[in-house]
Parts: C-alpha cells; structure tokens; sequence
C-alpha cells in the first residue's frame, strides 16, 4: 500500500509540475530568463568593432550633404529584430501612455521577435508626441517595460483627431541628425526633467528655421507644436525629396553596409553604426531623412568644402578609447557614453548578448 501510495504522490506531483511548466510557457513573458539566465549589472563593454577597423565608401555628396558609408562584420546572431516602426505596423507591439511626459511604457506583444528602439525615434499619439532619448531592446512577450522620454509637442495634452489618446501609433521619424534636438535630448536622457524645457526650445527652433528656408510656416494646424506633424507637412516633403532620391540609394549593393557618417557644409556632425547590418539596411532611410532636415535648415550659397576621409576617421576615434560613464535604460539594455573634446560617443549594449555592443552614435560636441 506504502509502494502505491508513493506512486499516486509522484504521479500527482509530475501532473502538478507539467501544469506548472506549461503555464509558465504560456503566461510568463519570454524575455524575462535571457539565455544563460539573468542579466547581470557588467559595465564592460562587450563585442563591437574598433573604429579603427571599418571600411569606408564615399563620399557621396547632394549639395550640402555628404555620406560615407561604413562596412564591418555582422557581429548580431541570426535572430530577426524588429524596428519599433515594423512592429507598430505589424501590431506586435503597444506604447502606452503613462501620463508622465518622460516616461512611457512599451509591451512587446511578439512570442519570438524582439523590438529595437532607435534612439531619437518619435512616437506619434498619445496625450502628445514624444521621442524617445535612448536605445533599448525590448525581449518577446516583455510585459511593460518603462521607457524614457521627452515631449516633442508643448502645445497639447489631450487626444487628437481620431488617435488614441493611451497609446502610440506611429514611429516613422527619428530626430537622432537633427542636431540641437540630438543635444538636447542625449546627454541626460529622460529622467533629468530640466532638459525638457531644453528640447521644447530646440523643437520651437528647429520649425523657426524650417520656416525661414520655405518662406512659410512649417507649423500645422492641427498642432502647432508638433515636431512630427511639422516633418508630414507636404512643403517639408518636398524639401527633404532631392537629398532622399540622390542619396537613399547608395546602400543598394553594399551588403557589408553596417552604418554611415553624416556631414553637412562639409563638416562632419554624426555617425551611427549597427553590429547588424539588416537592421542598418531598415533604419537607414528614416536616419537618412533626420539627415536631410539638418542638411537643409543649413543649407546657404556657395559649395561646401569636400569631405576628407582623414577627417572621418579622426572624428570617429577621438573618444574611443576614453573612460566610459554608464546609464541602464532598461534592464536588458546598457548604455555607454565616452567624452571626448569634440565627439559624444554612446554605445548601447546588450546585456543578454554579452554586452554586445548593438549600437554606436558619434555626434559632434
């Protein structure tokens, strides 16, 4: 009787644990045990490729703008990343409001894909638009993940036309080449709520100067404030068109492709480089049109000089060696940032890839 009353027991508790093992499969978000286990707190840099080592092609020039383009290795596993605008898209993806102006909270809604969020991506909707300071990575079936941010649109905080007023809808702007909102918004991220003031004033500038090179109002009706609605306007457009259509295709047949240097009036101002270069290939348009909105509240008479390569390179490792500070966007992402005299280097880590470095931004001081 002992013999089968220990059998019911085991059988009883095998039961208990498959049930247990299959909720957990089910309910539990996917991304909450990383491979190998929990992410540890390491500000060691993981894998990425020295600046010294890239490849460059260019320059390739429309009027005041220039791009050479980086080439390097593909150092991120073969796992598909989604960007937060295909994921929005392919609603696998929610941004809720929260009701804090720099805090939101993104669910990954995916069983198998993970969201990357660029730094400088808009998100459209809401209780007001906002852009979103810092990289992070956002695992399948995350649950809420609290994000940082700053509002791009002073002027509301209600719902508008017929979005939805406790989520986000669209991503389809990056303001991480526009430079004085780039500044604003990096260097602190959003938890210093003193520098929202800083990006209001930067996004009020950015449409003062869109309007003086159209010789109109750049501002919409809908929202006079709006940062994103400013870049829908069809003037804004149109004048952005040239620089995309000479530009956007110089990417097509490079696919070792894994970033690009951006310089404007023959200065160089940014670069961005990705250890994936499929997930360069899909961010590159939306970073090359940030790009063009730089080049073109800047343009002026005369021919920019030519850019060098020597001056590419001698602005891409100027901070590379120097000690980094460190800030946790999210649990699963870190972030870096190295000063150097005239380069801002910020480089987003992975902390379940070992700190693989999946990001790098270079933005002139």
């Amino acid at each position: 009787m002992k013999w089968r009353y220990l059998v019911v027991c085991l059988a009883v508790l095998s039961i208990c644990l498959i049930t247990l093992a299959v909720y957990w499969t089910a309910n539990v978000p996917h991304g909450f045990w990383p491979p190998g286990g929990r992410f540890t707190a390491s500000q060691e840099r993981g894998e990425v490729v020295p600046s010294a080592d890239y490849q460059l092609s260019g320059p390739y020039t429309h009027e005041n703008l220039t791009v050479y383009i980086v080439h390097g290795p593909e150092l991120l596993d073969g796992r598909s990343i989604l960007t937060l605008q295909e994921a929005l898209e392919q609603k696998k993806v929610i941004i809720h409001e929260t009701g804090d102006v720099n805090q939101l909270a993104i669910e990954n809604l995916s069983s198998d894909q993970e969201i990357y969020v660029q730094s400088g991506d808009v998100v459209k909707g809401g209780q007001q638009d906002r852009t979103l300071p810092y990289d992070a990575i956002v695992g399948p079936r995350s649950g809420r993940v609290t994000i940082d941010s700053f509002c791009v649109e002073s002027g509301r905080w209600a719902k508008r036309g017929d979005e939805e007023s406790d989520k986000f809808q669209y991503a389809s702007s990056n303001t991480g080449n526009i430079r004085s909102i780039k500044k604003a918004s990096a260097s602190t991220g959003g938890r210093d709520r003193g520098a929202q003031g800083a990006v209001w004033r930067s996004v009020e500038e950015t449409q003062e100067r869109l309007s003086k090179k159209l010789g109109e109002s750049a501002q919409a009706e809908a929202s006079r404030s709006s940062l994103q609605l400013t870049l829908e306007k069809s003037s804004v457009r149109a004048a952005l068109a040239p620089y995309l259509t000479n530009l956007g295709p110089v990417v097509a047949g490079k696919g070792d492709a894994i970033g690009f240097v951006l310089a404007v009036n023959g200065k160089v101002i940014s670069a961005d480089v990705f250890a994936s270069r499929a997930l360069f290939r899909k961010l590159w348009p939306k970073l090359l049109e940030g790009s063009a909105v730089e080049a073109f509240i800047e343009s002026g008479s005369g021919t920019p000089p030519t850019v060098i390569e020597e001056d590419v390179r001698a602005f891409l490792t100027e901070a590379e060696g120097l000690k980094p500070t460190g800030d946790e966007t999210t649990e699963r992402t870190y972030v870096q940032t190295r000063q150097g005299q005239t380069t801002t280097l910020q480089e987003s880590c992975d902390r379940s890839r070992k700190n693989l470095v999946l990001h790098r931004s270079f933005v002139r001081r």
